[in-house]
């Protein structure tokens, strides 16, 4: 199997481990290698490129990271089966949509203090009645309604919070403002679900279309949640993509 791998350019700028897992990952997406070959054990490959064990080691730790391969104690390194489950699906649109910060703007629809429900106190694990930020938002793209969102944030008089939360004008400061510095971690859940005649009406949609929920939960440094919210987007506008397997093309 070794006469179907390239060797690592010892002069090559480019550190040797990475160039051992391009060359297996292009071997894999070439169908020189398939599901279920084995790799030439760590002394063969240490001897074929002339590198060090831990050069080798470190390579098949970013594949088996990769999902390109998987070890098996006693048997050796094996090239992994497609396992569509282990899909990760990324939002391409609103990847794109956060960085074109020159065709995308927020607005303000609603921003008031409200005492928590059961279940906004229940999200955000503070008592019933507690007094919380409610805001409402329309996010435009090209000057179309794009995204639909409702917030509660933790109230403290002591945070200039309505201020910083009013000066947001772009997707991108949703996420990155200087009200959101002292994030630790967020969640995301998204389901299917049909617009009610309100989002509707602010979309500019017909009622009852096909839409995204996309829940999210923003947690402090004390793994305390201090956001819950959800944008609304229609059906049309959201796509999800994966990429399965090694691939010797960029994406």
């Amino acid at each position: 199997m070794l006469n179907q791998l390239k060797r690592v350019n010892r002069s090559s700028y480019e550190p040797s481990y990475a160039q051992l897992v391009d060359i297996i990952k292009e071997q894999v997406s070439s169908g020189k290698l398939r599901a279920g070959d084995r790799l030439p054990s760590e002394s063969q490959l240490c001897k074929f490129h002339r590198v060090s064990p831990m050069t080798i080691r470190r390579a098949i730790n970013i594949l088996v990271e990769q999902g390109i391969v998987t070890t098996e104690q006693g048997r050796g390194t094996f090239i992994k089966p497609i396992q569509v489950w282990e899909a990760v699906f990324h939002l391409d649109e609103l990847q794109h949509l956060l960085e074109d910060t020159q065709n995308s703007e927020v607005k303000i629809l609603e921003l008031r203090l409200i005492p928590a429900d059961e279940r906004t106190a229940s999200k955000m694990s503070i008592i019933i009645g507690s007094h919380v930020l409610y805001i409402r938002r329309l996010i435009y793209s090209h000057g179309k309604p794009f995204l639909y969102h409702r917030e509660f944030l933790i109230y403290d008089p002591l945070r200039p919070i309505v201020e910083s939360e009013m000066e947001v004008t772009s997707l991108k400061g949703l996420f990155k403002g200087e009200q959101n510095s002292t994030l630790k971690r967020g969640t995301l859940s998204i389901d299917a679900t049909i617009l009610n005649q309100e989002e509707s009406q602010i979309l500019k949609l017909c009622d009852r279309s096909a839409a995204f929920r996309l829940e999210h939960i923003f947690y402090d440094f004390d793994d305390k949640p201090v956001s819950w919210g959800w944008f609304i987007c229609p059906g049309n506008y959201l796509r999800f993509t994966a990429t399965v397997g090694a691939s010797n093309q960029e994406t």
